[in-house]
């Protein structure tokens, strides 16, 4: 057997060296071009395709894409692959996203789009890449040409383990993320920007052990929540959509937006805080609903003065793609409403005799709640609430003067917020509330008094002229 050429192996060599270090070379300079001449959003997006491209040229010769929404519902598995992975950084990432707000105990990691990370389950080797692309959007709403962010996984793997990781591997992945869920929830508030939903974490400390409302009224909320969470099969059986809706009606300062934060941490809902100005279309408004999530509350604040809704039996068809009363019936209680489980829709509204009596109705507001002006008892939670006080001398002649007068809850609470010495506070609260007696009890001297001085001229002037005649 003849051995090969040495001068034929080392040209060879000579040849790949070259040739792997031309290539190097053109990486590099490559990459400094990108880095430095082309925009960093686009930049993003060629990596993204070069990562995208290596990882079709990998090992693994099996792909699932799991895209961020499916039409414009929230995909679930994206939403639990995203915590999973950002709950397990690897030393397979070269480029990570940091960030942390002021009620985060640690930073929070995920991958940048175009990265990639290995995660080993049960001995299988399973890739991660998050691939991020822009399509022109054809929507009238957004505007023709305008484009949109696509956001999607690709879980790449020997095709051999195919039945493991769709039968345990990304099962297992959605239980974690429910437990994670149900263990450490953080509630968020959406606020709609378009046709999508932006989050920020919600904080607000209301609770209905806190919540300045009448005792009965608030226990009948309480379990009307709690029957309403418990009875999916209920809803079922009976042929309607799991859903309910809440009208919290009275004066501002009543403690409308305080009682829905309370009902939100009572059921550890997210709030979907629904801006109807910012909706131009009926399409546009079940885009919104198709996009939150089961467990939450929709919330239209002051419906009676949000927008002026076009009545369902106008003539004129220039409003026909407008939002109109019957796109938000339609929202509220119609085929679209029923995309979706364990919704709960509240509508506030200072004036309700302002409203629509078609919103008003069993079905679409279920329960009609009203916040009234303060009562002794929300009084005594308001105190406990500030000055952590259960009773006082002064209480007595407080809760006379409240069944005289009419004060909001947010007007006594700004009262015992004055001072943090107990009986200084609540002695200008008596003042406050004496004053206001006051106004109440005061005479109408202004009007009345000229009207009857010129019915005394009136009279003088006729005696006169029936002394001259």
């Amino acid at each position: 057997m003849a051995l090969p050429d040495n001068n034929k192996v080392m040209r060879s060599t000579k040849d790949f060296l070259t040739t792997a270090a031309s290539l190097a070379a053109t990486a590099v300079v490559a990459r400094t071009v990108i880095n430095d001449l082309v925009p960093y959003e686009l930049r993003d997006y060629i990596l993204s395709g070069i990562n995208y491209l290596r990882s079709r040229s990998s090992s693994h010769d099996l792909i699932i894409v799991i895209e961020e929404k499916d039409g414009y519902t929230p995909n679930h598995v994206y939403q639990a692959a995203m915590a999973y992975l950002s709950s397990k950084p690897s030393s397979s990432m070269r480029r990570i996203k940091v960030r942390k707000h002021d009620e985060d105990k640690n930073l929070v990691v995920s991958l940048d789009q175009g990265e990639e990370m290995i995660d080993v389950f049960e001995g299988i080797e399973f890739k991660w890449c998050l691939v991020c692309s822009q399509q022109e959007s054809s929507n009238k709403d957004n505007g023709l040409g305008m484009l949109a962010e696509s956001r999607s996984f690709e879980l790449s793997f020997k095709k051999k383990h195919k039945d493991t990781a769709l039968n345990v591997y990304v099962p297992w992945i959605l239980d974690w993320w429910k437990a994670f869920q149900d263990q450490d929830k953080t509630l968020k508030l959406y606020m709609n920007e378009g046709d999508c939903w932006c989050p920020i974490n919600l904080h607000h400390p209301a609770t209905f052990e806190t919540l300045a409302m009448d005792p009965d009224l608030k226990r009948s909320v309480m379990d009307d929540l709690a029957r309403f969470v418990k009875r999916k099969d209920y809803y079922k059986r009976i042929g309607k959509a799991w859903k309910r809706g809440y009208l919290l009606y009275g004066p501002p300062g009543t403690g409308k937006s305080s009682l829905i934060a309370a009902m939100a941490n009572f059921l550890k809902f997210d709030i979907y805080d629904l801006e109807l100005t910012e909706v131009n279309w009926n399409s546009s408004l079940r885009r919104l609903l198709m996009g939150t999530s089961n467990k939450s509350i929709i919330v239209v604040e002051d419906i009676d003065c949000s927008v002026q809704l076009p009545n369902r039996d106008t003539s004129d068809n220039s409003n026909d793609e407008k939002v109109t009363l019957s796109g938000l019936l339609n929202f509220v209680d119609g085929l679209w409403s029923s995309c979706g489980e364990e919704r709960i829709i509240v509508f506030t509204t200072n004036y309700k005799e302002k409203l629509d009596l078609a919103l008003l109705r069993p079905g679409r507001m279920d329960m009609h709640i009203h916040m009234g002006y303060c009562s002794p008892s929300a009084f005594r939670i308001l105190a406990s609430n500030y000055h952590n006080i259960d009773d006082h001398p002064l209480f007595e002649e407080i809760e006379t003067l409240i069944k005289e007068v009419e004060i909001t809850p947010a007007a006594i609470a700004e009262e015992l917020m004055r001072s943090d010495d107990v009986d200084v506070a609540l002695q200008g609260l008596v003042d406050c509330l004496q004053h206001l007696k006051l106004e109440v009890n005061k005479p109408k001297s202004g009007v009345d008094d000229v009207d009857k001085a010129e019915v005394k001229d009136v009279d003088s002037t006729q005696n006169e002229s029936q002394q001259d005649g």
